[in-house]
């Protein structure tokens, strides 16, 4: 049988600069090196060897839903939540309810919120 682990994923991005800055800022992600090219892909650590890959395409157009998305977990939901509040961010619960967190029938607390390029991204507290 063949096993799998999760490497990266990539994104395409309108501008990898306001991208960078957002990622950095909102989910406090380190840049990393490309060691992949000299493009101008830009890459971030996700912690544990995995990876966050940004690839400029200003010109793509890029169609989102929130069924779409990329999970992190944190131990600590509601920290993270407040940082969410510190920065203005916008964030929901599953059904779009402005500003709430949704627990799950399993207990797991889950907010999301997207990036500057309509990308849903959702942070839970599921870390066991």
């Amino acid at each position: 049988m063949i096993s799998f682990s999760f490497n990266h994923i990539a994104l395409s991005v309108k501008d990898v600069d306001v991208s960078m800055a957002f990622y950095q800022k909102v989910l406090q992600l380190e840049e990393i090196k490309n060691t992949a090219s000299d493009s101008k892909t830009r890459w971030l650590s996700l912690g544990e060897g995995k990876q966050l890959h940004l690839i400029p395409r200003p010109n793509a157009e890029i169609k989102t839903n929130k069924a779409v998305h990329f999970a992190v977990a944190t131990s600590d939901i509601d920290a993270f939540i407040t940082h969410l509040i510190a920065l203005n961010m916008e964030y929901s619960d599953w059904k779009n309810t402005p500003n709430k967190d949704y627990v799950r029938d399993d207990g797991i607390k889950q907010v999301y919120f997207q990036d500057p390029n309509g990308y849903w991204i959702e942070v839970n507290d599921d870390t066991l």
